[in-house]
């Protein structure tokens, strides 16, 4: 296998050197470019097998130059590595919306890049032969196992996959522990300059006495380090083995209860079209039916991916004044996402919301709220969606939502394209009753309770 290579794109020459020599002490061949533009035009004739990409630079910033990446095919799959002064989840989180697998902070330490380097597989494991990758045990994974589909990169829980598991929390350590020597070798120059000004004074007695002070507090420090990493990898060590006793014990069961129910017909499928809170007895007449009919509730154990491998979308009502991509809707787009790249499903899948216009009481300064049923419609203060109308374009994508994407493009190394639109507010599932002097708030606000919803189609 040759060697492998790296971009870097950084304005600042400086910065671009720093990141070459840590690289290349791995073995790995760097090339470098001085902005997103010219970085662009190098990967029409080059493939690096990662990118370290600067936030803050004159022209095109980073954020532009990932999402031009990302949506050219031939560069889709390179994973992308930004750095940056910012902070905060909210970073994070567009950048992972974007494509990028990660945020590194400016002032890049070695530890940092290693760990990176690890985690994408570009260099070899220092303590074993075959590569491993540490994956926490999750919910996802425990019913994936249930239904006995392998979720990606998942191993058997046997005696080496646990001594794998064991050598990969080493090595998260190991990092830990550079980090923290790195601090604990600041602290001791800054104490060894104090000892030295110390010993200037003509005082001798002062002067052991200030030393026996330094080496007590050297002493401590390393006292203190070594105590709190032991704690840390004991705690940890404690927690693994009781998640997978636990994923031992739920696998079990799961797998029991499959074998009792594998003579009785399959339930699990629930294609029922949507008809939202209305049932099959709605009187909204013939065209609202059929609108209905190419939408699928969502049921237990898979019905989401048979409406999915049906080209149906799969439809989830969002009440009135809650985040569309919050709650239990991100709950399901996890769902749908891990069933997805268990079954290595490549391509578009696309998460839409779609606002409905709720009949409100109440006042801009007070807020607003749902309108009691049996009040008549021409009393609503407000007809419309104040917290869809409050959104702006960056806010329409929660945090949540975003780490979530972010999450499943690196575990799928860009496979799984999930991409995000604001649906038209004219695409009903119920239509609006007619306005009328007997028309009340109830009547409306049941057509859009039904139309306030997301839906998740593939393409």
């Amino acid at each position: 296998m040759g060697a492998k290579r790296a971009l870097i794109v950084d304005d600042s020459k400086s910065a671009r050197v720093f990141l070459s020599r840590i690289l290349e002490k791995y073995e790995i061949d760097v090339d470098s470019v001085e902005n997103a533009e010219a970085a662009i035009e190098f990967l029409g004739s080059h493939r690096p097998d990662v990118i370290f990409m600067d936030h803050m630079m004159p022209g095109m910033d980073g954020f532009q130059a990932v999402q031009a990446i990302k949506n050219n095919p031939r560069t889709a799959t390179i994973p992308i590595m930004m750095y940056t002064s910012q902070e905060g989840e909210l970073y994070l989180g567009q950048a992972r919306a974007l494509g990028a697998v990660g945020v590194l902070p400016k002032q890049i330490k070695p530890a940092d890049v290693s760990k990176v380097l690890y985690q994408l597989h570009l260099v070899a494991d220092r303590r074993t032969a075959e590569q491993t990758s540490f994956k926490p045990v999750t919910l996802e994974a425990v019913e994936v196992l249930a239904e006995g589909v392998a979720p990606p990169g998942s191993k058997p829980l046997t005696d080496t996959a646990l001594r794998d598991l064991f050598a990969e929390l080493r090595r998260a350590l190991m990092a830990s522990i550079d980090t923290q020597s790195e601090r604990i070798t600041s602290d001791v120059r800054m104490l060894i300059q104090d000892a030295q000004l110390g010993a200037n004074s003509p005082a001798r007695g002062s002067r052991e006495s200030r030393s026996a002070w330094v080496f007590a507090s050297l002493a401590l420090i390393v006292a203190l380090a070594s105590a709190g990493l032991w704690w840390h990898e004991a705690r940890l060590r404690q927690d693994l083995v009781q998640q997978l006793a636990e994923v031992k014990t739920a696998a079990a069961a799961a797998a029991a209860a499959a074998a009792a129910g594998a003579a009785k017909p399959s339930a699990a499928i629930d294609e029922t079209p949507y008809l939202g809170d209305e049932g099959p007895g709605s009187a909204d007449g013939a065209g609202e039916s059929a609108a209905a009919a190419r939408t699928v509730a969502i049921g237990a154990a898979g019905a989401g991916l048979a409406a999915l491998d049906d080209h149906k979308p799969i439809v989830a009502p969002v009440p009135y004044g809650e985040h569309p991509l919050t709650g239990s809707r991100l709950d399901l787009l996890r769902q749908v996402f891990s069933r997805l790249a268990a079954r290595n499903y490549t391509g578009i899948v696309d998460v839409r919301t779609f606002p409905g216009r709720f009949c409100l009481v109440g006042n801009a300064t007070e807020g607003y709220s749902i309108a009691p049923d049996e009040l008549a419609y021409s009393r609503c203060n407000l007809v419309g969606n104040p917290l869809e109308d409050s959104l702006a374009p960056s806010q329409r994508e929660s945090l949540g939502y975003a780490n979530l994407v972010g999450e499943f493009r690196s575990a799928t190394r860009g496979a799984l394209d999930i991409r995000f639109t604001a649906g038209d507010a004219t695409a009903l599932v119920s239509s609006y009753p007619q306005i009328s002097s007997v028309l009340t708030a109830g009547e409306w606000n049941k057509a859009a309770t039904s139309n306030n919803r997301i839906e998740v189609r593939l393409k």
